[in-house]
């Protein structure tokens, strides 16, 4: 029984079972003394009768028939009833059974007084000790509600209560991780918004500037054509800022859903840098595929195509004239690696535990193009698959970046 497992109360049911065993001891102990007082008013009762009787001048023989005797007469009732000696005559008449009666009553009374004593003191005792705990845990209780998580209910104990206890702290632990949540999404949000407002600072001001430069000269197209094309590009370059912004903000939320299913790499790989091609060529610079061409992939393909993409252009902007980006993959019993290796300048050892942060630009590549988003969004985009995305490099030895995930059981 679960009810019996609480210390307290099983304590409690020892004492009642000791208080039964004290009641069943004190009635025996009454009964045999009121056998034994019962005996002595016999007794004592014979003799009076006995001793009026011979002093009456009755024989001894007459008097031992009659004490001897078992039989109730008519005359004997009758004047027995004479004397006023019936069922109905009160026990204060009679002063022999009174004193029997008086003696008999006290007894009892004190019996039942002490065990009733004793079972009052018992149960209040069980009762002051179960309403410190309640107390206690109601001060806990009332600690959580104000976000205070310092104590703890008691849980080291067994019984139904304690499995409430811990229910109640499993109810707490949620809360206060759902208060956690919910202030690190606030800071979260902060945080972007303070991003966004400061990565848009400067092309608003660049676009204020240039629309000054076109008011003040509508009539010289040279200038309109140059301030218009640049205006572009700086709106280029916040839509790509707020779109990267709006992913990362998504994913760190957990409001997508990746769309797992097997996919090619080759033609995945091959989606990721369609779009790149062109610029690769104009910069003189070439992206290569290796890999087993029939080799497949558990994953989302739009998402992971994303991931590629922005590792391939982080290799485009770091790899000089000429030079090469190879995006390979392989499996291995546990694993398939995509992997992103270019031959450009590479990243400096004191950069390599910051390259995924948000924003994050390195003094040595300051004058190259990117806002800091891409690198963060992959590391997003995989990790949020159950994968991992890490880089080696050595300063002008180019760098790697090399995408795991774990193979899923067939």
């Amino acid at each position: 029984m679960t009810l019996l497992q609480d210390r307290q109360v099983r304590r409690f049911v020892w004492f009642l079972l000791l208080f039964a065993v004290m009641l069943l001891v004190a009635g025996l102990l009454l009964g045999a003394m009121y056998s034994r007082a019962a005996q002595n008013l016999y007794l004592d009762r014979s003799a009076e009768i006995a001793s009026a009787l011979l002093g009456q001048g009755v024989s001894e023989t007459v008097v031992a028939s009659a004490m001897q005797s078992d039989s109730v007469t008519p005359d004997g009732l009758h004047l027995l009833e004479l004397l006023g000696m019936t069922e109905r005559t009160s026990a204060r008449l009679l002063p022999t059974l009174h004193a029997f009666q008086r003696t008999l009553g006290a007894a009892v009374f004190v019996g039942c007084a002490g065990l009733i004593l004793v079972l009052f003191a018992g149960t209040l005792r069980f009762l002051i000790l179960r309403r410190r705990v309640y107390e206690c845990a109601a001060q806990t209780i009332r600690r959580y509600i104000d976000g205070d998580y310092s104590t703890r209910l008691p849980q080291h104990r067994e019984g139904s209560l304690f499995q409430l206890f811990a229910a109640v702290e499993q109810l707490a632990t949620i809360l206060q991780a759902k208060e956690q949540n919910e202030r690190q999404n606030k800071e979260f949000l902060k945080a972007t918004m303070s991003d966004i407002s400061h990565q848009l600072k400067t092309p608003l001001a660049a676009m204020m500037m240039y629309q000054e430069i076109v008011t003040d000269e509508p009539d010289n197209a040279a200038v309109v054509r140059e301030f218009a094309a640049k205006m572009g590009v700086s709106l280029r370059r916040m839509e790509t800022l707020i779109q990267m912004m709006l992913k990362i903000a998504r994913l760190d939320a957990g409001s997508i859903r990746f769309e797992r299913r097997s996919v090619v790499v080759a033609e995945l790989t091959q989606s990721a840098v369609q779009d790149l091609l062109t610029r690769a060529q104009r910069e003189g610079k070439t992206i290569r595929l290796d890999g087993e061409p029939a080799q497949q992939l558990v994953c989302d393909p739009a998402w992971t195509s994303e991931a590629v993409g922005n590792l391939v252009k982080n290799a485009l902007d770091h790899t000089r004239y000429g030079g090469e980006v190879l995006i390979s993959w392989a499996r291995t019993p546990v694993l398939l690696q995509i992997k992103v290796e270019d031959d450009g300048c590479g990243i400096a050892p004191e950069d390599l535990h910051h390259i995924f942060k948000r924003f994050y630009r390195s003094e040595r590549t300051l004058d190259t193009p990117g806002i800091g988003l891409g690198l963060p969004l992959s590391k997003s985009i995989i990790e949020g698959q159950g994968g991992l995305l890490s880089v080696q490099s050595e300063p002008g030895q180019g760098a790697a970046f090399t995408l795991s995930f774990p193979l899923t059981k067939s």
